[in-house]
């Protein structure tokens, strides 16, 4: 699809997803350092993490051309040829370095959202499938999620850095095709490069799929012990 001088590259499902990410971290993050009854809500804010975290990792299979993993992933090697001669990438989606803090960021979200079902606080709120294990296993799982959350903060305050870096260095937008969809079109021959629609409904399907599995887990899991502290 064209419109104008411009194609589009980025399916709505891919835009939805990618800003709904860290508004549910942050989300995540704030109502876990409220005073108050707020962990419901953090709750909350994980499946939706686990839901679109899942549903993005399957769209990199399924899903528009750009989004497709085979896309973008690229070798060690097209890293540092990228990063070298910025100014020969041809490729309209992700560059090989975009591609892999993408794979980054997905693997931290998910592994944090799961580790977060079996965590607690050695207090008195445990995750959704804390029953399923036990609690030294539950104590490591919640290590990993603190420890997660950190190393995600400083992966996600690298992707802003560099975003920042393209905007204000290489003079190139990445925030404007990520919010309409649309890149700049580089050649007469590129329309053919552009996406014809952005297949949201099977997007919607895959993830009420996960969304359905997840409410399914959460709600035969065996009830948290009372004794367990």
């Amino acid at each position: 699809m064209t419109s104008g001088s411009k194609i589009l590259v980025w399916d709505l499902p891919v835009r939805v997803m990618h800003w709904a990410l860290p508004i549910l971290v942050v989300c995540a993050w704030l109502t876990r350092k409220l005073e108050g009854d707020w962990f419901a809500w953090h709750v909350r804010c994980g499946y939706a993490v686990l839901v679109i975290a899942a549903t993005r990792i399957t769209w990199g299979f399924v899903g528009t051309r750009y989004a497709l993993f085979k896309d973008f992933v690229r070798g060690p090697a097209s890293i540092v040829r990228y990063l070298r001669a910025r100014e020969s990438w041809t490729s309209v989606g992700h560059n090989p370095a975009g591609g892999w803090m993408v794979i980054a960021l997905l693997g931290l979200l998910l592994v944090q959202a799961i580790t977060g079902l079996f965590a607690n606080d050695q207090i008195s709120e445990t995750g959704p499938l804390f029953g399923y294990v036990t609690i030294d296993r539950s104590d490591a799982l919640t290590t990993i999620h603190k420890w997660g959350f950190d190393i995600l903060k400083f992966a996600i305050l690298f992707h802003v850095a560099a975003v920042l870096f393209h905007r204000v260095v290489w003079r190139e937008q990445l925030v404007r095709p990520m919010l309409s969809g649309y890149k700049p079109l580089a050649t007469a021959d590129a329309a053919s490069q552009a996406i014809a629609r952005s297949l949201t409904v099977r997007a919607v399907l895959i993830a009420a799929v996960f969304a359905g599995a997840l409410w399914w887990l959460v709600r035969t899991a065996p009830e948290a012990s009372l004794f367990a502290f």
